[in-house]
């Protein structure tokens, strides 16, 4: 049994609920023990991560977090940013799986975050699960 920390940036709350109503099902189905940690928005996300991961506390992770376009470049630093320091700390052998989700609208968030429909927080709940197999494979 794994202890898997979700870690969601709080800023679409209705979003975020579906999003981590995905992964603890995923994770909980699987035996895994999940806690939740709220930041403020999703650039806020890899800095948790770095921190709960230097902490040794937890096996893997789970990003969640909605990022809907709007009328300037801030889509584009936020959700470029986020998944480039995510993969960033993938690199150094942390098992995260990101869902974060960079969507057009609410009507694209609502159908990817909703477990009922695309179920992205699961699918992120999975990979999360995925890298952390292949790092016991491997010894790491």
């Amino acid at each position: 049994m794994a202890k898997i920390l979700i870690v969601e940036a709080r800023f679409y709350e209705s979003f975020n609920d579906k999003l981590i109503a995905g992964a603890k099902a995923a994770l909980e189905a699987e035996g895994h023990k999940t806690e939740v940690l709220s930041v403020p928005g999703a650039l806020e996300l890899p800095g948790a991560i770095a921190l709960a991961a230097e902490s040794g506390e937890y096996d893997a992770f789970v990003a969640i977090g909605v990022v809907i376009r709007g009328e300037t470049y801030h889509f584009e630093i936020v959700a470029g940013e986020s998944a480039r320091a995510i993969m960033a700390l993938t690199m150094d052998g942390i098992a995260i799986g990101n869902g974060i989700l960079t969507v057009e609208n609410e009507e694209q968030a609502l159908v990817r975050a909703d477990p009922a429909q695309k179920d992205k927080g699961g699918e992120a709940a999975k990979a999360a699960l995925a890298l952390l197999a292949l790092a016991s494979r491997f010894d790491v």
